[in-house]
């Protein structure tokens, strides 16, 4: 595993890079996260065969916050971010994968990736606006957390807890750690830029991309409603159906990482195959 840093206009970013060195996957995390949650990638076997590379958004984990909070939590924000780590590492031609908040920047920043291999969302319903809220997303009390500044540990923790599927008890202490780390302007900046103009019509750039999009699912998910998925014109859905992770929530890549990192790996391996 090796640790680095990327100096950008945001402040810096922090990333983690696993000691593959097959083709280039990027990891996006989500809101009030880090690249931790992607540890079992990292440290696994898709980070064992492939150069996997998880960074820590603005505000989160390990980076600096945002030297312009106001230009930087939001969904174009996010994305100059992404497309500095891609050019930094030279990795246009990565698979790129986000999960929650992740999976919104990737859709954001996927029309200026023309180079990528394919990508993958979980956890993350493709939005157009005005946002259809009640038809993507399950009524949960939790989500409100999602867009307030300051949280207390008891709201961390329920925060936290709602990723994963409803029976779980026990949860890693780092991303309690990590929800309380987060500079609460991101929470707030991602509230307002939910308006006209304030990012690009997710919908529409999934009913538009030209490589493979992977789609998948915690059958426990308690935050996203899968039927929402149905509803959407996905031309190239990887194998032509949403992939639906046993015994997961809205956290597969912890939950059920063994699966998630197969079908990972499976979906990398046809990305690569793919006639260009």
């Amino acid at each position: 595993m090796m640790n680095g840093y990327i100096a950008t206009s945001a402040g810096k970013i922090v990333y983690r890079q696993s000691a593959g060195t097959g083709p280039a996957i990027v990891l996006v995390h989500g809101n009030s996260s880090s690249s931790k949650a992607f540890t079992r990638q990292l440290e696994g076997t898709v980070g064992q065969t492939y150069r996997v590379i998880a960074f820590d958004l603005p505000g989160h984990g390990e980076s600096d916050n945002a030297s312009d909070p106001v230009a930087t939590y939001n969904m174009p924000g996010y994305a100059r971010v992404l497309r500095k780590v891609v050019a930094h590492l030279d990795i246009a031609d990565a698979v790129f994968v986000g999960w929650s908040l992740g999976g919104h920047i990737v859709l954001e920043a996927a029309p200026d990736l023309s180079g990528a291999a394919g990508f993958a969302i979980f956890g993350t319903p493709p939005l157009a606006f005005p946002p259809a809220m009640e038809q993507a997303f399950l009524p949960n009390p939790a989500m409100a957390f999602t867009f307030t500044r300051e949280l207390s540990d008891e709201q961390a923790r329920a925060y936290v807890a709602v990723a994963f599927r409803p029976d779980a008890a026990d949860f890693p202490a780092f991303m309690i750690d990590d929800v309380l780390r987060t500079d609460g302007r991101a929470r707030e900046g991602l509230a307002a830029s939910i308006a006209p103009d304030g990012f690009r019509d997710e919908v529409e750039v999934a009913a538009n991309l030209k490589q493979p999009l992977a789609v998948l699912h915690g059958a426990e998910e308690q935050l996203i409603n899968g039927a929402y998925f149905k509803t959407l014109n996905m031309p190239t859905l990887w194998r032509g159906a949403v992939q639906t992770i046993s015994g997961a929530g809205h956290i597969p890549q912890w939950e059920q990482a063994d699966t998630f990192n197969a079908l990972l790996d499976a979906f990398a391996k046809d990305c690569a195959s793919r006639p260009v």
